[in-house]
């Protein structure tokens, strides 16, 4: 799959490679960053360039996970967004924003934008946000950006060699008021 660009009102969301790989050392040096992701800790600048010029590509190419930088038109680094695709019409989100641009809904908008695009390009029917119990920062980024909190899984997540439990939520179609690709018949109560 070629790499794809996608802009909001005040993003512009695109894949990484090379030319990203100090910005995205630089932010990976947050605490938060590392304590709440799975990036190593600690993060060197082989990290970065592995990812920006190996892992990102590979993604890409084979289809598996979709990652976009976002940036604002200053060409600031403000968050990595990823698709890692889990089965048919199903993949899994993932965040993380820069500490400098945190707290203006930036997150939230790119979330939006992506799930959108996955939606209706990609034939998504099904968006998955998971994140370690207490990442209480991503849960509020997924809750304004509409997903439906789902429950907590045990021992579902491995961060750094450690399992742990996991808060998971999704987003579907219908909640941005798209049509599914497949017919839903949700539960009855």
């Amino acid at each position: 799959m070629e790499p794809h660009t996608l802009t909001t009102d005040r993003l512009l969301l695109r894949t990484v490679g090379p030319q990203d790989t100090d910005a995205v050392h630089a932010a990976c040096q947050d605490p938060d960053i590392q304590r709440w992701t799975t990036v190593p800790s600690p993060y060197s600048p082989e990290h970065a360039r592995g990812f920006t010029e190996q892992m990102v590509p590979a993604g890409w190419a084979n289809g598996t996970m979709l990652t976009f930088g976002v940036f604002l038109p200053t060409g600031d680094l403000v968050a990595m967004l990823g698709l890692t695709m889990l089965s048919l019409g199903t993949a899994e989100i993932g965040f993380w924003g820069t500490k400098e641009h945190r707290g203006r809904g930036y997150v939230t908008e790119a979330v939006l934008a992506v799930s959108r695009w996955a939606f209706t390009r990609m034939s998504l029917d099904r968006v998955e946000w998971r994140a370690e119990v207490g990442n209480t920062a991503s849960r509020a980024v997924a809750e304004r950006a509409g997903f439906t909190m789902e429950g907590t899984l045990r021992s579902a997540i491995d961060n750094k060699g450690v399992r742990r439990d996991c808060w998971v939520g999704s987003l579907l179609p219908s909640d941005l008021g798209l049509p599914s690709t497949a017919p839903y018949l949700p539960a009855r109560p």
